[in-house]
């Protein structure tokens, strides 16, 4: 024979496979949004591997939602579960996400598949493989996650120790033609001890140990040298094996290779690649093999070898694999992340300190369902709030579609649908995930009389209207009148509600927040550390008011029925009332956060609130394209947040309420008002010219 012909064959290896369940990228999309924002450090996950189960295919490292790293309660519960898994053998590995597709592209990929293979042979000098073989599998993932269309690309490597000589391959077979039967009956039970047991079952490379009795043992790696000793037994070196070629040994053997030549300067090798059917040792499809591990002239075992292992199509160009979840996913689910997605960005870029859990957990309740309540649910969507519900009476007029921007012409149609009804239609048609209700009822209102019959009926609504305002963290107050805003002004005070106030006029807007109720002066704010200064609550819709609110709308000509404005008023007012309510869940004294201006000595910056100045009101004027924040403390002769008041409405009740709906004045001599004006109705103002000219004087007659 030529000396070809008697060569040993270069040993070969089947590449090892990755399978990437969805699972993993969905709970990496969901670490990437909650936690990492725009940080692109490495991050070290788990990927899970085993022995070979199928005589007709190999097994796959996969990855999945346990692959990445959970909080420290969460990983020292499942600690368990992965360790004594037999199915999910937990090897060691690395991701590394970009944010660009620009940077994946431009990673440099062989120098981050041979720094892990530097790891692995650091492993090995240092003795780590000994104690955690698993270290010899390490494995690489870089990826481009891009989480608006929810495609994930990436690349997988498994980085082998390639010796400058490769392995030969004298021999293999299978396992049950190279051991005698009682060999083969003795390493079976032991291979399926060492596989149920919690301790070792995810160790994959091991020793097996033949004794000349027959008896077989399975001993850690760590074991070698006291092995080695005895020379009348077999030794080989057993590893989970994940191929199932009959005449090939899978990737793992590499590495392993490595570590014997490098460790224990074994040029010959036996080695048992362990496989499994059914979950059972199975000595027909596991192999026995003998390699020769040499060193070329000049090398050493402590020479540092080359590395391979990304993953290749067709042996030749490396896999880059794709994967779009969107093709898999609730289209509602989808929505919801892409909303809540503009939320992150904003927090990872712009506001670090931004609470989107308070936003999205807080329930709004929109009284008024017109120009401005549409601009306002609009907005409110914008910032991450879902749960919305409408209160109005009113019906879509053929005018309506054009300025609120909820509604179309169909809603219009015969009469026209609720609109608190077709609102909350056209929310979910915009926002599936939005949780939006309605309610159609009209707001009881002062200086409206109602008769004897309608008593129940109008109390009903107010008690429906105080349970609403109840159930609810924040009221926007939007509707046409003056009136209508009173009863749900007094009902935020009486519950210490968030109240937000949009008025508009021609070319004109005021938006403003309510202070706290009464209550809160003496019960939430004294334990609050704050400048005696600032312990004024701030003032209502109707605290500058020295009449109480009455009927506005009778007897009104047809350019007094319709709110009459400019088209960009209720668009710019709706805004800063959503951008108020935002101010207040994140200020940390929320409503009761003193009012801010905008010529604050800061320059506007405010370092108790992550979105700047929370003022108190905001006054605008389109004529003159001006804005001003104003500053309005309580009054205690307020018609409707006044201590007086609620203290009457809460010793009262249904009495009160009816008093100040039939009688205009009752709300003036409860809390003052009446002997107010008779006190500045007795002043007799004289206005007399100064034959020198001077200044003009006012001369008071008591």
């Amino acid at each position: 024979m030529s000396e070809k012909e008697t060569s040993p064959a270069i040993l070969q290896f089947v590449a090892l496979k990755s399978l990437v369940q969805e699972g993993f990228w969905e709970s990496f999309s969901s670490l990437k949004l909650d936690k990492l924002g725009i940080d692109d450090s490495p991050i070290s996950i788990t990927g899970f591997c085993g022995p070979c189960s199928h005589p007709q295919g190999s097994n796959y490292l996969r990855l999945s939602s346990e692959s990445l790293p959970l909080d420290e309660q969460s990983s020292i519960a499942s600690s368990t579960i992965i360790h004594g898994n037999r199915n999910k053998c937990p090897v060691p590995g690395i991701l590394y996400n970009t944010n660009t597709l620009e940077s994946f592209d431009n990673l440099d990929k062989q120098s981050l598949l041979k720094a892990e293979a530097n790891k692995i042979w650091d492993d090995i000098q240092s003795g780590k493989a000994l104690e955690d073989p698993a270290v010899l599998s390490r494995f690489l993932v870089i990826s481009f996650a891009d989480l608006k269309t929810w495609i994930f690309q990436y690349c997988v490597a498994f980085p082998a120790l390639a010796l400058d000589t490769p392995a030969s391959l004298v021999e293999i077979k299978a396992a049950s033609e190279y051991f005698s039967s009682q060999e083969a009956e003795s390493v079976s039970a032991a291979c399926k001890d060492w596989r149920n047991s919690p301790l070792t079952t995810g160790v994959p490379f091991f020793l097996v140990s033949v004794s000349s009795d027959s008896k077989a043992s399975i001993r850690h790696l760590k074991d070698c040298e006291a092995c080695q000793g005895d020379h009348h037994q077999k030794l080989l070196f057993g590893f989970y094996d994940p191929c199932h070629r009959p005449k090939n040994p899978g990737w793992p053997l590499l590495n392993y290779l490595a570590l014997i030549r490098s460790r224990w300067n074994l040029e010959t090798v036996r080695f048992l690649c362990y496989r499994e059917s059914r979950g059972f040792p199975d000595l027909n499809l596991s192999l026995v093999g003998q390699a020769l591990v040499t060193l070329s002239s000049g090398e050493s075992a402590e020479t540092i070898p080359d590395s391979v292992g990304w993953e290749l199509h067709n042996k030749e160009k490396r896999v880059l694999q794709s994967i779009n979840l969107a093709d898999s996913m609730d289209p509602v689910r989808l929505a919801a992340s892409a909303v809540d997605l503009n939320l992150k960005l904003m927090k990872w870029r712009a506001v670090p300190s931004l609470n989107i859990d308070v936003l999205s957990s807080v329930k709004c309740l929109l009284l008024g369902a017109g120009t401005l309540g549409c601009e306002v649910a609009r907005l409110l969507m914008r910032w991450g709030i879902r749960k919305i519900t409408f209160v109005d009476y009113g019906k879509v007029a053929m005018s309506n579609p054009v300025r609120q921007s909820l509604y179309t012409f169909e809603d219009s149609i015969g009469g026209g649908e609720f609109k608190a009804v077709a609102a909350v239609k056209r929310l979910k048609q915009v926002f599936p995930a939005i949780e939006p209700s309605g309610v159609v009822m009209a707001i009881p209102m002062p200086g409206h009389p109602i008769s004897s019959q309608e008593e129940d009926s109008v109390l009903a609504d107010c008690k429906r209207l105080s349970d609403l305002i109840e159930s609810h963290d924040a009221v926007f107050l939007l509707t046409d009148t003056r009136e209508s805003r009173w009863l749900p002004s007094l009902l935020c005070a009486n519950a210490n509600k968030i109240a937000i106030n949009a008025a508009l006029g021609f070319d004109s807007f005021m938006v403003m927040r309510h202070g706290a109720g009464p209550t809160s002066l003496s019960d939430d704010m004294q334990n609050l550390d704050m400048n005696k200064t600032n312990k004024q609550r701030l003032g209502c819709y109707f605290c500058n008011d020295v009449v109480a609110p009455q009927d506005s709308m009778t007897d009104r000509t047809l350019d007094q029925q319709c709110t009459v404005t400019r088209p960009g008023v209720a668009p710019i007012a709706g805004a800063l009332a959503v951008e108020l309510l935002g101010g207040i869940l994140q200020h940390p004294l929320g409503i009761n956060a003193k009012g801010d201006n905008s010529s604050s000595s800061n320059g506007g910056n405010n370092d108790d609130s992550p979105l700047g100045i929370l003022p108190h009101q905001i006054r605008g004027s389109l004529s003159q394209f001006s804005q001003i924040t104003l500053l309005g403390q309580a009054s205690d002769s307020c018609t409707a947040c006044s201590e007086t008041v609620i203290s009457e409405y809460r010793e009262r009740g249904n009495g009160f309420l009816l008093e100040a709906i039939n009688h205009p004045t009752y709300l003036e001599d409860l809390t003052g008002l009446t002997e107010l004006k008779k006190a500045a109705n007795s002043f007799n103002l004289d206005w007399e010219d100064d034959e020198t000219k001077d200044d003009d004087v006012a001369v008071v007659d008591m």
